[in-house]
């Protein structure tokens, strides 16, 4: 994974200095691309000899969900042609780190074995504001073999207060 990450690094930030100017147009349009890009069959088409560059290109660009400004069809169209494709989700991610870290804030993501509503949302983004003091983006996901609680992952920093990580230390105290 390494490796991924050492070549998306040179295009994340060359693509964060030219959109110096509008990052969050920059994050709406890589975002989009990034999520079309994860797509198995994609990539399968992509690494299919029989396919030329322009197919590649046209077929992401028409399954686009937001327009595409010039200079992200430009950059498009630069991974497809030097096979950097499976590379963009690493891209992506490290543009958003760097535009992150920018605006002084960072990506929280809340694992719950069940759905938060928006109110205890609001609550919970609150408390993890104070606790890692800086502004969080905070996106949740569903884990049901969390049995309960959540975990709560910033950038390398990891809270666990599920049920299934303190199963594990009761576990541990009892084998120990």
């Amino acid at each position: 994974m390494a490796e991924l990450a050492t070549i998306a690094r040179p295009y994340a930030e060359a693509l964060f200095k030219a959109s110096a100017s509008d990052l969050d147009a920059a994050a709406v349009w890589i975002e989009a691309l990034n999520e079309i890009a994860k797509n198995p069959q994609l990539l399968q088409f992509a690494d299919n000899p029989n396919v030329t560059a322009a197919q590649v290109f046209e077929l992401m660009t028409g399954v686009a969900q937001v327009a595409l400004p010039e200079r992200s069809k430009n950059f498009l169209r630069m991974l497809i042609e030097n096979g950097r494709l499976s590379a963009l989700p690493e891209i992506a991610a490290q543009f958003r780190v760097m535009k992150n870290n920018r605006g002084g804030s960072s990506d929280a993501v809340v694992y719950s074995a069940f759905a938060i509503d928006s109110a205890a949302l609001v609550e919970l983004a609150a408390t993890l504001e104070k606790r890692f003091a800086r502004k969080l983006n905070v996106s949740v996901q569903l884990q049901p073999e969390l049995i309960g609680g959540i975990q709560v992952v910033v950038g390398d920093e990891v809270l666990d207060f599920s049920v299934k990580a303190r199963l594990e230390q009761m576990k541990v105290a009892l084998t120990a």
